[in-house]
């Protein structure tokens, strides 16, 4: 059996929150992720089938949101915010895609930033991190 003094704890300052519906465990506030750190796969994949989705859109294949809905699927709404990360700021598209900088928003909370100025999008899915928690 172990005695009290010859215990050692480890204390690690952790923060949990959620991304993506699920719980997160994340670094303490002062780290700095190393440069082979990569973005959330379904962000990127979100990104890639709304533009496929804009795209399929313009050309005409597409009437509507409905139409397109059904063609892959999926749910109308579920299609219809999912559409939204098409129209993000260039700016983020950037920051997500080619830089691979890890959002401070989920991908959910992503959808809903097109509707924001270029800068506020900017400062939201990156910097806002505190205020999500």
């Amino acid at each position: 059996m172990t005695r009290s003094n010859d215990t050692i704890r480890v204390l690690i300052p952790l923060k949990l929150r959620k991304k993506n519906g699920r719980p997160k465990i994340m670094p303490p506030a002062d780290y700095s992720p190393s440069e082979d750190q990569t973005q959330d796969p379904h962000i990127l994949r979100a990104i890639g089938r709304a533009w496929g989705w804009r795209r399929r859109m313009e050309a005409g294949e597409f009437a509507t949101i409905q139409e397109l809905a059904e063609a892959v699927g999926l749910a109308e709404r579920h299609v219809s915010r999912q559409l939204r990360l098409a129209y993000l700021a260039p700016e983020v598209l950037k920051r997500l895609t080619c830089s691979r900088e890890a959002s401070a928003v989920s991908l959910y909370d992503l959808c809903f930033l097109a509707g924001e100025t270029w800068q506020e999008q900017a400062e939201r899915a990156f910097h806002d991190i505190s205020a999500e928690l």
